[in-house]
């Protein structure tokens, strides 16, 4: 009988068999209006951290509800956006929706290096060169809309590993996805004002 095999350090842990299962993509070239907007970009071999991303032009764009990328292989590279498998990085975008206020804890586990901005302030600097590991903060959150960024890159080949996590007030770390953040679908029922700076 196979045991599930557990990161015990990242508190991520994958059921048995999971290593027979597809590899996670980190999204899809089909457009997901509510979820993340990852921009992708080749980046200089050799690098050590996050580029400016505001130097580099994209190669194509992947969309997802949720970054849940386990640490594994990936030699897949992006289809229909770049074949690259190593030395790229993702900049994902996406507004979220805030039903009860309070302290949030965020986790970003990676491989390689990775920051988190909430309404454009760091909450979570998990960035470098280094195997999957996991860096959490938290941040005081109103009702409303609010603005989410992961920013991340891979260097050399070939694990990788994204993994954004959330914990509301008094609940536990699960994995953050845009679906269980979606504001109402009546404009009339925000009744908290929006956070996003136009």
């Amino acid at each position: 009988m196979r045991l599930a095999a557990c990161l015990l350090t990242l508190g991520i842990c994958f059921p048995a068999g999971a290593q027979d299962e597809p590899a996670v993509k980190f999204g899809t070239t089909v457009v997901i209006n509510s979820g993340f907007r990852g921009l992708v970009y080749h980046i200089r071999r050799g690098s050590q951290r996050l580029p400016d991303f505001r130097k580099l032009k994209p190669a194509g764009a992947i969309y997802a509800p949720a970054l849940n990328v386990p640490p594994q292989s990936f030699r897949a590279g992006f289809p229909g956006v770049t074949k690259r498998f190593e030395w790229f990085a993702i900049d994902y975008t996406a507004r979220f929706w805030i039903e009860k206020p309070g302290a949030y804890r965020f986790a970003l586990v990676s491989d390689d290096g990775s920051r988190l901005y909430i309404d454009d302030r760091e909450i979570i600097d998990n960035d470098g060169i280094h195997s999957a590991q996991r860096r959490a903060g938290s941040v005081e959150l109103s009702g409303g809309i609010h603005q989410i960024r992961v920013s991340y890159f891979q260097g050399p080949r070939d694990e990788v590993a994204l993994i954004l996590q959330v914990a509301g007030p008094g609940d536990r770390f699960r994995v953050f996805s845009t679906d269980e953040f979606k504001p109402p679908a009546n404009p009339d029922a925000w009744t908290f004002p929006p956070q996003v700076k136009k």
